[in-house]
Order: C-alpha cells, then sequence, then structure tokens
C-alpha cells in the first residue's frame, strides 16, 4: 500500500510540471476567469430584473415566484445579447494571445474595460425603474427624439437625481458589489513556455469564441435563415404582453433601435386598395352639418390621464375615487364628452400630430421619422384654406420636443413660446412657463386675431418633477401621486383662462376641444391595466351648442381632427385615418395604438393584438387586463379584426414613405 502511495506521489510530481505546463499553454486559468468575468454580468443583469420588477410590479403584476423565475430564464437570450455588445470589445483583447496577459498594467487596462462597457449599459436599466412608469415600455433610442430639442437637460438630470436618488443609491451599491466580486478573482500572473500550443490554441479559442459571440448576438441560432432576436420577440414566451418588458433589459432595447427605421412599407396578403377604401376609408367627406365658421381652440393637456377625470369616471365603479379637474368636471356638464377614449401615442412628441394632422406614432414617433417634412392635410391647412388664422402656443423653449419645427411644416402663422412670453418670472424652472401665466398671455393674443382663429396650446406644468407655484401648493389638493397637484393645477389654470375669455367677444362662436397627450402615473389599479395606460379624456364644449351629452362609443385622438371638420360643415374630402365622432352611420368606432413593439387594435366585441405580421392575441373588448388570450377560439369577427388592422397599417405606411398625406 505504501509502494502504491509512493508510486502516485512519485507520478504526480514528475507530470505536475508537465500539467502546469499544458493548463499555462492551453491558457484555461484565463477562460476560467473571463468566464468567471462574464458570469458576473449575468449576476447584476438578473438584479436589475429583480429591482425593475419590484419597482413597477403595480404594472407588471406576476402571480407567482416560480412565473417570475420564468420569464428571467426566457430573459438570458436578450441578456446574452445585450452583454456580449457591451463585452464584445473586453472578450477579444482577454483572449488575444499575449504572453504578458497577467501582467498588473494589461489587467488594470482590462478592469478598466470591462467597468468602463458594462457600467455604462448597466445604468440604462435603472433609468426604466422610474421611466417605466410613464412610457410602460422599455427604454429606446427614441428617447433622443424626445430630449434632442431641450436645453436644460443638465437641470432636468439633477433634478432626477435628487427626486429618485434612491436609484442612484442601488445603483452604486450594485457597482460597489460588482467591484468587490471581481476582484475576489485574481488572474494568476503565469508565464506560457511553448510558442506552438499556445498560438495554437489560442487561434481555436479565438474561432469558437467568436461563433459563441456571434450566435449570442443573434439571440442564440446559428442559422443563417433566421433573423437576430429583436424586441418582438420578447412576446413568444408571455401569457401577458406587459411581462414582455420583464423578458427585455433596458441595454438590448437601445441596442436593438438604434439607426432603425420603423417606418417600412408592407404588403399584406389580401390587403388590396378596395379593402384599404372598405376597411380604412382614408378620404372622409362629410355633410352632415351646413358651412359654419367658429373659431377653434385645442387644448393639449400634458399627461391628463383620464384616470383625474369625475366627469369621465362615473361609471368606472372605482371606490373612494377623487376628482382633480372640478372646473373641467363642471365644463363637462355643457359638453359632448368620449369617457372611452385613448391615445394614439406613448409620448408628448406623438400628441400634436395625432390631435391636429390625425397622423398616429406608433414605434417611432411621426415627427422624428424621416418623413414629416412633406405637404400634409391637417386641421391647419383646411382650415387655412377656409380663412382661419392659425396659432400655436407651447411655454417651454422654443422648438421644445419639435413642435416648432412640426408646427413649419405643418404651415402654422404664429408659434408662442417662451421666448415670446418674454418674461422668465414665470419660468417653472424646468420645462417651460407656468400653466396659468402663460394660458393668460395666450387669452390676450387671441383678443388681438382676427377671427375665425384655430388656436392650439400644448400646456406643460403637469409634468415630472411635479412642481407647481409656491403661492399654490397650500392650496391645491396633495393627492395621492405627485401629479395629482399638478393636474389640480392645470385645472385652476384653465379656470381663470375661462373666466377672462368669456369677457372676449369671440367666446360665443369658439369649439374649445380638450384632448391629453397621453396618460400618465396612476394611482387607481383599474388605469394599470395595459389597455387603460392608454385612457385620456375627449370633451367639446360650445356655447349653447347643442352638443351635450356622454358618449361611450371608442374615441380617440385621430378622430378630433374629422370631428372638428364636421362640426364646422366643411363640404370637401379631405384625408383622416380617424372617423368623425358625430357620425354614427359610415364609419365604426376602432382605436389604434402601439406599446412600442406590438399594435393594439380595438373595435366591436374584441382587442387585438398584432406583432406587425399576424395578430398573437384576441381578448374580449371588457378584459382590458388582456389576461384571457381567445385566439384558439378564432372567430370571422377576429378575422376581419385582423384585416382591418393591416389595411389600416399598410395604408399608413404607404402614405407616410410615398408622401401621399393629402387627398389629392
Amino acid at each position: 500500500m505504501d509502494e502504491l502511495k509512493n508510486f502516485s506521489s512519485n507520478l504526480f510530481d514528475n507530470f505536475a510540471p508537465y500539467i502546469s505546463l499544458m493548463v499555462h499553454n492551453l491558457r484555461l486559468n484565463e477562460y476560467k476567469v473571463l468566464a468567471y468575468r462574464i458570469a458576473l454580468v449575468y449576476l447584476f443583469y438578473f438584479i436589475a430584473r429583480v429591482l425593475f420588477y419590484l419597482f413597477n410590479a403595480k404594472l407588471l403584476k406576476v402571480d407567482s415566484f416560480a412565473d417570475f423565475l420564468a420569464l428571467c430564464y426566457y430573459g438570458l437570450p436578450f441578456d446574452t445579447a445585450a452583454i456580449l455588445y457591451a463585452n464584445v470589445l473586453f472578450i477579444v483583447v482577454s483572449i488575444l494571445p499575449y504572453k504578458k496577459s497577467g501582467s498588473p498594467t494589461f489587467q488594470r487596462g482590462l478592469k478598466i474595460l470591462y467597468f468602463g462597457t458594462n457600467l455604462i449599459a448597466y445604468a440604462t436599466n435603472f433609468v426604466d425603474f422610474i421611466y417605466y412608469k410613464f412610457t410602460y415600455a422599455r427604454t429606446t433610442t427614441a428617447i433622443l427624439n424626445v430630449i434632442e430639442h431641450e436645453v436644460n437637460l443638465t437641470k432636468l438630470f439633477l433634478s432626477f437625481v435628487v427626486d429618485f436618488w434612491y436609484v442612484f443609491v442601488f445603483f452604486f451599491l450594485c457597482a460597489w458589489l460588482w467591484f468587490y466580486l471581481y476582484n475576489k478573482i485574481k488572474f494568476a500572473a503565469t508565464q506560457p513556455m511553448k510558442n506552438i500550443p499556445y498560438y495554437s490554441f489560442s487561434a481555436i479559442g479565438f474561432i469558437v469564441i467568436a461563433a459563441l459571440i456571434i450566435g449570442g448576438i443573434r439571440g442564440g441560432d446559428f442559422k443563417k435563415s433566421t433573423r437576430p432576436i429583436n424586441l418582438l420577440d420578447a412576446n413568444r414566451h408571455v401569457k401577458n404582453i406587459v411581462h414582455a418588458d420583464i423578458v427585455l433589459n433596458t441595454p438590448f432595447a437601445i441596442i436593438r433601435t438604434i439607426s432603425k427605421n420603423s417606418f417600412v412599407k408592407t404588403n399584406y396578403e389580401g390587403v388590396t386598395d378596395a379593402v384599404i377604401l372598405q376597411k380604412v376609408q382614408p378620404i372622409k367627406h362629410y355633410k352632415n352639418n351646413p358651412p359654419t365658421k367658429p373659431n377653434i381652440v385645442l387644448f393639449i393637456l400634458e399627461s391628463n390621464g383620464r384616470e383625474y377625470y369625475g366627469s369621465f369616471n362615473k361609471k368606472s365603479n372605482i371606490a373612494n375615487f377623487k376628482t382633480y379637474t372640478p372646473f373641467l368636471d363642471s365644463l363637462a356638464q355643457h359638453s359632448l364628452i368620449y369617457t372611452n377614449a385613448y391615445t394614439n401615442g406613448r409620448q408628448s412628441i406623438h400628441g400634436m400630430s395625432s390631435v391636429i394632422a390625425g397622423i398616429p406614432s406608433f414605434k417611432d414617433a411621426f415627427t422624428s421619422s424621416p418623413y414629416p417634412k412633406q405637404k400634409i392635410e391637417s386641421l391647419v391647412s383646411v382650415l387655412e384654406s377656409e380663412g382661419y388664422r392659425t396659432s400655436f402656443f407651447h411655454g417651454a423653449a422654443n422648438g421644445s420636443m419639435g413642435f416648432l419645427g412640426f408646427s413649419n411644416i405643418l404651415g402654422i402663422d404664429k408659434y408662442f413660446g417662451r421666448t415670446e412670453f418674454n418674461d422668465d418670472t414665470e419660468f417653472d424652472g424646468f420645462w417651460g412657463i407656468w400653466d396659468e401665466p402663460f394660458l393668460q398671455f395666450m387669452k390676450q393674443n387671441l383678443d388681438k386675431e382676427k377671427t375665425p382663429f384655430f388656436s392650439t396650446i400644448f400646456t406643460v406644468s403637469s409634468h415630472e418633477p411635479y412642481n407647481i407655484p409656491e403661492k399654490y401648493k397650500k392650496i391645491m389638493p396633495k393627492g395621492d401621486i405627485p401629479i395629482h397637484k399638478c393636474v389640480a393645477y392645470t385645472d385652476y389654470s384653465l379656470k381663470r383662462f375661462f373666466a377672462e375669455a368669456k369677457k372676449s367677444p369671440w367666446y360665443a362662436n369658439t369649439i374649445f376641444v380638450f384632448v391629453a397627450d397621453h396618460a400618465n402615473a396612476t394611482f387607481y389599479k383599474e388605469y394599470r391595466r395595459p389597455i387603460e395606460r392608454f385612457a385620456i379624456p375627449i370633451m367639446f364644449f360650445q356655447p349653447g351648442s347643442k352638443y351635450v351629452g356622454v358618449d361611450e362609443d371608442l374615441a380617440q385622438q385621430i378622430d378630433i381632427y374629422p370631428t372638428i371638420l364636421d362640426m364646422i360643415g366643411y363640404q370637401k374630402p379631405f384625408r383622416s385615418w380617424g372617423r368623425s365622432l358625430l357620425d354614427k352611420k359610415t364609419s365604426i368606432p376602432f382605436v389604434i395604438n402601439s406599446t412600442g413593439s406590438l399594435y393594439q387594435f380595438s373595435r366591436g366585441n374584441y382587442i387585438c393584438i398584432f406583432d406587425g405580421t399576424k395578430s398573437i392575441g384576441f381578448y374580449k373588448k371588457d378584459d382590458k387586463a388582456l389576461r384571457h388570450n381567445l385566439i384558439s377560439n378564432r372567430n370571422a369577427e377576429m378575422d376581419d379584426m385582423e384585416l382591418s388592422c393591416k389595411a389600416f397599417i399598410q395604408d399608413y405606411m404607404e402614405r407616410v414613405v410615398d408622401q401621399k398625406l393629402t387627398s389629392h
């Protein structure tokens, strides 16, 4: 027995140098350390996914811990793609055949490269801990369209740091832990001795790892016939479409949308010109009312979701409901209101084109696409052809959100911004002039305007960081969430506007239209449901007119343009994807919008979820949470809905790309 032990010991002693030499020449220690460092990235992406869910659990409710783990598992291909994009240079440098790779200088350089790329990518996940509550989608490069015209980005960022300091604390805690774990495994500074095995294995290792990187970036699929995974693929394994945002990660969403143009013409099977003419009716022509020329004043109210209005929630059955719009609620009693209305976009830059030009935005904003600089038939062009003077008011810095540029494209006569207001004592410090003084400024300018006029104001005060003038902080209701006091302040500002407007001669012959650009932070669980996240108010008020009542039909922002033309008795054909909300005979109420990756098409008895190629879900119209997918029991109505959705998208893309946004 002792002899056997001695033999084994001697054998190991004799072969140990060769084993060590093989390990060093084959670089196994280096690959082990590299694998550990990449595994750390996966660990912290998992931590970020958990935190993302915890911050947004009310919007992303998962039934069980097992279901959450399943979503994390389905997220691995998306994590892999993002991690490999961010680490490709680090990996390549790590596996280069450099015999002094174990030197402290080289390893310090690798560490800087590793954390420099990873922490930048990783930080974007933390943005969505907060930003997701406002957009209901993972952040993409579309955010650049939102901020590119803003002049006070530094101040806005500092405000974000102050208001959401705890997010930064979480980030720096994760970064510290990441540094700590990275340093736990030290790279052994060993020197390989044989060139041929060292460089041969390095070449083989490089080829294998390069292939793995390519496959990982594509989503784990090495077939040439398949495309790399994209945002849509996150919906493949989820029962509830909102859970796709748990599967995704923000670095992936940003990387996959770089230089992507979502405005691409389609050619769906079965969608012909005749089908488009029947299903979409892109050219409208109403003769329901005699020609008149009332003034039109359009209020696009920043972040004013339907949830905040008492007059729009009388049948919502929400226990202990609170309203934050007492003035607009009182005005609603003398108005025509639509309590089942929705936005056609998700952000402010989507609102202007949807409401004024009847052009919705789906994955990306139309105004930020390559195609807005064309002749566009809109409320502006049609009303100007009827002798109207047009103006646009926005209290932010001139050009903010791209509104000034789009105003010029539409042909609006006058633009009034923070520059024209010319009194920064009323500047809110972040976005623009407070709503109350700016609405008074608008009223004063309308008093000087020749009638008939069409004027639009886009308010700014109901916006994060949710501040109101000091003198109103003790007067306005605090509410249950920060935006409530801002909505109440804007409502009070409108009350002050109307108190003064009533004194003007133009008031009695004016149609006032109220609509939100998009919804915002929610308090009641009913409005956290995927469909209700797009819920907004639409209201028409004309002193002493017949347009009074409550309409529960589906309505959307793009319906405002044709509805106004129907109201004033415009007698000519015009381009519009929306419908007149007054027309109960020739059009079917519907709503179309996008989560950023999926289309949502509501009509009749169902809600259709369409991925751009095919329907992936049908839900009863009252299933706003999208819990019970009926696609396995498709019927004729569902088939017709899918065809109508395809027809809308096909006509939309063709007209936008081919510059056919007129009726001629």
